[in-house]
């Protein structure tokens, strides 16, 4: 039995509070369970060194870290493999949802920090750092700095894993590291995928088992994109 009964197919309590900091361009605190990232965008007035001089828009970017408090024990502020690969993810992710060339110059940073981990803090951070990206656009709108809007589709990340055999969508750090598989998906808002990352454990999985767990995964994606709207109210109201 899952902690506080819940059916193998539902996602834990998820909720986002918009404007947390102040300072960003757009920040949002998602709160997915006990898991806490505040995701916060940065925009700089300028293009990447490596950005061609010819090309047009601008670049859309992240770092992810987590808090020396985040996790029962802690932990150094330097871990900088894990890091480096979720950054790049979220990145990835995020940029998969926006046309560049429509941006201004600039490059926009989004900050994932893990205020509090219990599994799930990557697909919080796309997921929250979404609604981040989208306020921070907002702002470079009511500026003037936009001719249109640059936003094609909203993305969301879900995880998934295989536990004593049986497919459990957003598991907490428990189910997590004692899982056989651990998968997460990145999904656009029309269910399409951007991304797929997953790892058996001791054993590989079946085809049949990873289509169980993107199914879990597209029920989970489905309930962030809800909360997603939530949050964003008539800023985005494609979704």
């Amino acid at each position: 039995m899952r902690k506080n009964q819940r059916p193998n197919h539902e996602m834990r309590p998820l909720s986002m509070e918009t404007g947390f900091q102040k300072d960003p361009a757009g920040s949002v605190l998602i709160s997915c369970g006990d898991t806490r990232v505040c995701c916060a965008a940065h925009v700089e007035g300028k293009v990447p060194p490596w950005f061609a001089k010819d090309r047009a828009g601008g670049w859309i970017t992240a770092e992810y870290a987590m808090l020396p408090g985040a996790t029962h024990t802690r932990s150094g502020r330097t871990r900088r493999g894990r890091e480096e690969e979720i950054s790049r993810l979220i990145g990835r992710s995020l940029r998969a949802a926006v046309d560049l060339e429509a941006l201004p110059p600039c490059t926009i940073t989004l900050d994932c920090d893990v205020l509090q981990a219990d599994a799930g803090t990557r697909c919080a951070s796309v997921t929250g750092g979404f609604v981040a990206l989208v306020l921070a656009l907002e702002s470079l709108r009511k500026k003037g700095q936009l001719r249109r809007s640059p936003i094609r589709q909203a993305v969301c990340a879900c995880s998934c894993v295989l536990l004593q055999g049986e497919a459990l969508l957003d598991p907490d750090y428990a189910e997590d590291s004692s899982s056989e598989v651990d998968m997460n998906f990145v999904f656009t808002q029309a269910l399409s995928l951007v991304e797929i990352q997953g790892t058996a454990e001791g054993h590989p999985f079946s085809t049949d088992q990873l289509t169980q767990l993107l199914g879990l995964a597209r029920q989970g994606a489905e309930a962030s994109f809800a909360a997603q709207k939530q949050a964003l109210g008539q800023l985005f109201p494609q979704l």
